[in-house]
């Protein structure tokens, strides 16, 4: 499954099973953007992000955890 930056839910799922410890809430969005991006299945441009986008994620990813 390619995952790209419209994605946010399936990346937030992603990123839950891939860091089950880790707080959402604590990660800075750089190192966000920079988790997103070395995900197996991340094939979209990593140009292409912008502050709301890992908002979006975030957010979603906090109500996974």
């Amino acid at each position: 499954m390619a995952l790209a930056w419209s994605d946010s839910r399936d990346i937030a799922i992603e990123l839950f099973e891939q860091y089950p410890e880790q707080d959402p809430e604590q990660v800075r969005f750089t190192d966000l953007r920079k988790m997103i991006i070395e995900l197996d299945d991340f094939t979209d441009d990593p140009n292409h992000c912008g502050e709301r986008v890992l908002e979006a994620v975030m957010l979603a990813w906090i109500d996974e955890y």
